[in-house]
Formats: structure tokens, sequence, C-alpha cells
């Protein structure tokens, strides 16, 4: 049987790609694989007055980003990019350090959940197949990895190897800090014809930088001024990612613990 040695590298693995998913919010723009682009919303007599009439692009960026901060949970799906590897993300978290997601990579699947400060991942073959693999884990060390984890969610506590890397992933607060940290990034935007995401109207900012480089992210125009979408075309990490369910609940739970590989208890030399 693989040693916790092993276990541990697998959960660092996870860490390394993982946080690599949602981290991107910060640059105003994420990665590729876009959900259809928004709609152009087709002007009527009845359609809602702008709420952001006589506000420049880089103004309603600024309320979008307040707005935005202020949220007290949230739901992330849409594809990013580690490397010029697509990762698919689908995660729900709150100001709680509390999530529940998951992560597709190539043809595999994980889900992860964090809940008491204490982070659960279980992902299928394919999807360890492909985290070992990408840090040169060797064949064998896999397959004995593979026997030990198969079916069972590795429970990593605080202070565990990947836990700190982990928790960042759903890590709200300082996730929503970062995309107010870069003014540059929100400067010098044009507003695009207004569209929907997910049929609630939207203001779209454009930001096009050299090489060919062009951010799009959609601002809600009903209630606060919400970061509904964020789509990057061109450059190195071209794609998307869709919020929603501002404010909502996140329901968490811990998996039942015969279902688990306890680190700790690995550490200490006991059954996990």
């Amino acid at each position: 049987m693989a040693s916790h040695r092993k276990l541990r590298a697998a959960a660092v693995v996870c860490a390394a790609l993982v946080v690599t998913g949602p981290a991107p919010v910060a640059a105003w723009a994420v990665a590729d694989g876009p959900p259809p682009a928004a709609v152009p919303a087709a002007p009527s007599p009845s359609s809602t007055p702008d709420p952001f009439k006589g506000l420049t692009p880089d103004e309603i960026a600024e309320r979008a980003v307040t707005a935005t901060q202020s949220a007290t949970s949230l739901r992330m799906t849409g594809r990013v990019a580690s490397g010029g590897q697509p990762i698919g993300i689908d995660f729900a978290v709150n100001d709680s350090g509390e999530c529940t997601g998951l992560i597709k990579i190539k043809d595999g699947t994980a889900e992860l959940r964090r809940v008491d400060h204490v982070t659960y991942m279980k992902g299928d073959e394919a999807f360890w197949r492909a985290s070992m693999a990408s840090q040169g884990m060797s064949e064998p060390q896999i397959t004995v990895t593979l026997e030990l984890i198969k079916g069972r969610w590795l429970k990593i506590a605080p202070g565990q190897a990947g836990s700190e890397d982990l928790g960042s992933v759903c890590d709200l607060k300082s996730l929503l800090s970062d995309i107010g940290k870069n003014k540059e990034e929100r400067s010098g935007l044009t507003r695009g014809p207004d569209g929907k995401v997910d049929g609630t109207p939207v203001a779209t900012l454009v930001k096009k930088k050299p090489g060919g480089e062009t951010a799009t992210v959609s601002v809600s125009e009903q209630g606060k001024p919400y970061i509904l979408k964020m789509v990057k075309k061109g450059g190195d990490e071209p794609g998307s990612v869709v919020f929603s369910d501002y404010d909502k609940p996140v329901d968490v739970k811990a998996p039942p613990a015969d279902e688990t590989v306890d680190l700790s208890k690995l550490d200490q030399g006991t059954p996990a």
C-alpha cells in the first residue's frame, strides 16, 4: 500500500491545478471554452431605462467591482487555462470559507468540498492520472496511489500539505478583493452593445490590449451591478466564466467518515 507521502503528493498535485482555476477572476478575464456570447438585447419602448446612463465605462466598472466585492456568496462556472491546459470549473463559494464544486481536466472529474476549515477532494481515475502525470509521477507511483484513494475522499485538515492552496479556492473574500487591486486592468474601457446573460440584461464593457487580446465583462443592469460574465479572447489564456447565484446559501456537507482517507491520521500512523 502507498505511504502517506504518496497520498500527500496527490493532494499537492491537485492543489497545484485547482488553485489556477478561480484565481484569474482578479485579472478581469478568464480562460478557454466560452459559453455562448451575450445576446444583444432588442430595444423596445418598454425596455428598462439604462441604469448606467451618464456613466463612463470606467465608472460602470468601479460600481461593478464594489458590488461584486460585497457578495456573500456566488457560483462560478466555465473553463480556465493552466499552462495551456483547459480546466472546467463549477464552484459555489461563500464568505465563510466554504465551497462545493467540480473540476474537470481532460476526461477526468473531481469534486471539491470545504467545510469547517477541512478540505475534501474526490476524483475519478482519469482525473487523478492526469493530475499526477502532469506533476511527473511515474506510472508505478500513480498506480499504487490510485489503489489507496480509489472511490474515496482525501480529507485534508488545516496544516496538512495542500490545505492552504486548496483552501484558497474557497476563500471568497480573497478572490473578490483581488478584483479591485489593479485599476489599470479596468481603465480605458469602452462600452459595447447591451446584451443578456442567462436572461438578465447586462452592460458590456470591453478592454482591448496590444496583440489582439480582448477582455469583455458583462455587468448586471438589474439589482446590484454584479459582474455576471468575463470573457477573454486572444492571448495565452482565452476563455470564459459566468457568475451567478449571488448571495444564495451554499450548502456543504462533509463526506461520511468511512468514505475518506484522513491525512492527519495517516501522519500519526493510525489507520485511515
